[in-house]
């Protein structure tokens, strides 16, 4: 447990020992020694120290030493306050590129970045003077001058969290800006706010001694631990302890609150302390032919693609990371598509299921899901409760995709709440069901756990139980399988089958692993730099594989009749970088057959009399792809 972590240590137990009675005696202070601090002995005025006041008297014989331990309280309230203002104005402007929309908060994150350049000094001079002389504006002055710091570090850490998939799902889901500020991002970057702000306590108190010290902050009769070192100015000489006590306290108090905060930040395992944009639009450009479809979509396809392309802004340009992809997934069918890492894969399916965000531009000449086009759809609250119960996504790494700080069976629940208007109960209730459904025991308890409570199999399990919230009609299965071992991939495989079965939803499967996709897939879609390069039905992987990036792959995967006396078998070269996608076919520089037509001229995807596609010059040729050649 991090408090068991926090008291282990000798820095925490000493800070926290030491943030204990600094604060113990900011509550008691007034209440113990408030009346002998304020007892005036006229005939004893700037004593020295001795037995009966420690700290000697002021200029009217008041104990210095229990005037330091009165003082205390206002000190602390004060630093506490003005750190309360930083962080929450800090939080209000850091979190502003997720409320406010992407252009309003560039403009504001412009307005912190100018001000985090500024000496804190120079600004807490600058508040103090505009707020005038006085606690209060005291306070404003140091709040506000600490904001920006505290901005920066909460964009950085929003932005963090901002990019998970849960996130995502909960934003194209609908759910309001605030809500997924106070619900999915605010519980997740919590601990690194707590450190910070116990850390900058400590600051934020010497800050203020400084100006109570200077005669801009406290004022009589009031008085804190600046106040105090002021009047002790005037004695310096005669009785220097007179300056130094309140002094040593501010160094105290702000010791307790470092080392809490150092010791916090290493209990919580965090050593670095590190926006938004509007949902992603869908469309074609004005002006912009756009190629006939390469294939008509089948009548009875739940989900038709024609001439899908996402482009991503780059340093160096435009990046084409899908390039006029064209496919269709009919009812009940189940959908294989493969490919190296970098081929398009998941941005196809995240494109498809308007997971996309600005400033990725999504284009398609046709995109329509269950006979709704996509394209045109008019209001799109009510085509995200569409998608929402008719279309389930299962993502690759359901750690990422699940909330840490919430329960599995409320994550669950909040799919029917937003989607199906169902009540808190009855929500809850369907999710221990779903759970059920997935083979998970012990729903009821299951489902008042976190995630990382379940396993990865129990995770991914969990993650199709949330797609079946709904009543899907298409399952999109983004690697599910991959960070699983054999006995648990066999399990969630098995699992997605029996889904299919039960609810005749049709499988959108995307893998790496060509012996995945052959075991459960009809067809399968194999793609490379962004394009599908072939089209065959999965039994025939391979024996009917007429691409060589194809046959390579399939070569590629060891089976029982693998020689274990030569090496494994790999494709040669790298996969081509998206950003520089060569003229002429994008495999060429790997493939042994191509020649100068191949890499000048980029084929096109054809069918043939059985209906495969395939985009190769040298399509059916012998060529030693797949044995010798692709040897190392």
């Amino acid at each position: 447990m991090p408090a068991a972590r926090l008291l282990r240590r000798p820095v925490g137990l000493t800070g926290v020992g030491l943030l204990v009675v600094v604060l113990a005696v900011a509550v008691l202070g007034p209440i113990l020694w408030g009346d002998r601090a304020t007892v005036v002995d006229t005939g004893n005025l700037l004593a020295g120290p001795s037995a009966e006041h420690w700290l000697g008297t002021d200029n009217l014989g008041r104990d210095l030493f229990h005037r330091v331990l009165v003082a205390t309280r206002l000190s602390i309230v004060l630093a506490l306050g003005a750190t309360a203002v930083s962080l929450v104005l800090g939080l209000a402007l850091g979190a502003a590129p997720m409320l406010v929309g992407r252009r309003l908060g560039r403009l504001v994150t412009w307005a912190v970045n100018v001000l985090v350049a500024f000496p804190g000094l120079l600004l807490v001079l600058f508040f103090a003077v505009v707020f005038g002389v006085g606690e209060r504006g005291a306070a404003l002055a140091v709040g506000l001058a600490g904001a920006p710091s505290f901005a920066r570090l909460c964009h950085t850490l929003i932005a963090g969290v901002a990019e998970r998939d849960y996130v995502a799902a909960a934003r194209i889901a609908g759910v309001s800006r605030l809500r997924v500020l106070r619900r999915h991002v605010l519980p997740n970057i919590a601990e690194p706010l707590i450190v910070n702000a116990t850390m900058g306590a400590g600051g934020v108190l010497l800050s203020f001694a400084g100006l109570s010290f200077l005669g801009l902050g406290v004022q009589s009769p009031a008085y804190d631990w600046g106040k105090l070192m002021q009047d002790g100015l005037n004695g310096i000489y005669t009785n220097p302890v007179a300056a130094l006590g309140p002094g040593l306290a501010v160094i105290l108090a702000g010791l307790a609150f470092n080392l809490t905060g150092e010791a916090l930040a290493t209990a919580f395992g965090l050593d670095e302390v590190t926006g938004t944009t509007r949902r992603g639009r869908t469309g074609t450009v004005a002006g912009e032919p756009r190629p006939a479809a390469a294939t008509p979509p089948a009548e009875d396809a739940v989900l038709s693609v024609d001439d899908l392309r996402v482009t991503i802004p780059g340093a160096g340009g435009p990046v084409r990371a899908v390039r006029g992809v064209t496919f269709a997934v009919r009812d009940g069918e189940a959908v294989g598509v493969v490919g190296e890492s970098g081929s398009g894969k998941s941005m196809t399916a995240l494109a498809v299921a308007r997971l996309v965000e600005e400033p990725i531009r999504v284009e398609a000449g046709h995109l329509a899901f269950a006979g709704e086009d996509l394209l045109t759809a008019g209001d799109p609250a009510a085509l995200r409760k569409r998608l929402g119960t008719s279309l389930a996504v299962v993502f690759q790494d359901p750690m990422t995709s699940f909330n840490p700080t919430h329960r599995v069976g409320s994550q669950l629940a909040e799919v029917s709440r937003f989607h199906q208007g169902l009540s808190r109960r009855a929500a809850f209730a369907r999710a221990v069901d779903r759970l059920r459904a997935v083979r998970i025991r012990e729903p009821e308890r299951r489902a008042r756990q976190h995630p990382f409570q379940f396993s990865g199999g129990m995770r991914q399990r969990a993650m199709i139980g949330m797609g079946l919230m709904g009543t899907p009609r298409l399952i999109i299965a983004d690697e599910p399988t991959t960070a699983l071992d054999v006995t648990v991939q066999r399990q969630v495989l098995g699992l997605l089958a029996d889904v299919r079965r039960d609810t005749g939803a049709a499988l959108l499967l995307i893998s790496h692993d060509v012996s995945v996709v052959t075991d459960v897939c009809d067809r399968v879609l194999v793609m490379y730099a962004g394009r599908i390069v072939e089209e065959l039905p999965a039994h025939g992987l391979r024996t009917l594989a007429r691409h060589p990036y194809t046959r390579a792959l399939v070569a590629a995967v060891p089976d029982m009749d693998t020689d274990l006396d030569r090496p494994l078998a790999v494709i040669p070269g790298l996969p081509v970088d998206p950003a520089q996608v060569p003229d002429g076919c994008a495999f060429a520089a790997r493939c042994p057959l191509a020649d100068d037509h191949c890499r000048s001229v980029e084929p096109l995807l054809e069918a043939d009399p059985a209906g495969n596609r395939v985009a190769c010059h040298k399509a059916g040729r012998p060529s030693a792809v797949g044995t010798e050649e692709v040897h190392q």
